[in-house]
């Protein structure tokens, strides 16, 4: 029910053409008779005096997720039928991190299973096996051999420290597979655009400001008041993901810097989610 509610209010903002005009929507009749000024109404409802209001950066991010999101819905049957187009596919990548990106870009778009069997040693030796559903068995010798199948996926969380359009250091995790789910990557593959952490991300941090905003994804919850630091809990397997640099990223994860000519600092978590 939360994550409907909040999917209506995100496509609700694709009504509003400007920000001016979101605010708008929260000036009342009344207001404009008491206060007889337009811009006076709008700023009273900015600032938060007719209850909680998006700010003008997190009114754009929203609108914009909105909107990118709004052609995989009203098209989500045919999609469903039509080949996987990649924002990488045919880019010359030179850089280290969009290389990275471009790698994992199916994996998280498509939330890519792939099936892996295990076994005892007497696989190793030649045993017959049938396979069946999840668990197979098979009788040689009087030996019998589990054979159990594992399907995983993997799901990705980027980390960004690099300068702002104002020169501001900024830093934050983004949940790359719920990202390109509401955004377009192709002008960041292309070069057009720069991939940055936002508020509505996972994590974000301006370090000049000192504004710092979390949220939970549909992949991952974060966990910010844990003893250990950050932590991020995936939504499915429940097993955690540790972004401390001095730790282990933790069981089914795996941690990769990566030198970049586009960014002070980036890393990559890799999350395997694995289901019998």
């Amino acid at each position: 029910m939360e994550h409907s509610g909040a999917a209506r209010f995100h496509d609700s903002l694709t009504q509003f053409k400007t920000y001016e005009d979101y605010l708008d929507s929260r000036v009342t009749p009344m207001d404009l008779f008491y206060l007889q000024n337009r811009e006076f109404a709008r700023k009273l409802v900015e600032h938060g005096h007719k209850g909680t209001i998006l700010s003008r950066e997190e009114f754009e991010e929203k609108k914009a997720a909105a909107q990118a999101a709004e052609p995989a819905k009203s098209h989500a049957c045919y999609n469903r039928s039509r080949p996987m187009t990649l924002a990488s596919a045919g880019k010359e990548l030179k850089d280290n991190f969009l290389k990275a990106l471009a790698e994992r870009e199916e994996a998280n778009r498509s939330g890519k299973m792939t099936a892996i069997a295990s076994a005892n040693s007497c696989l190793k030796q030649g045993v017959t096996l049938l396979f069946f559903f999840h668990v197979m068995l098979s009788l040689s010798s009087q030996l019998y051999v589990v054979v159990m199948v594992f399907v995983q996926c993997d799901l990705s969380v980027i980390f960004i420290r690099d300068h702002n359009t104002l020169g501001q250091e900024v830093s934050g995790y983004i949940d790359y597979a719920h990202r390109l789910k509401t955004q377009d990557f192709e002008p960041y593959f292309s070069g057009k655009k720069r991939l940055m952490p936002g508020r509505s991300d996972l994590c974000y941090c301006n370090w000049k400001t000192q504004v710092s905003t979390s949220n939970s994804s549909p992949n991952f919850e974060v966990i910010y008041d844990d003893p250990n630091g950050l932590l991020f809990k995936n939504k499915r397997d429940k097993k955690v993901l540790n972004v401390d640099p001095l730790c282990s990223p933790g069981e089914d994860s795996s941690r990769t810097f990566l030198q970049s000519d586009l960014y002070v600092h980036v890393a990559i978590y890799d999350h395997n989610i694995r289901t019998v």
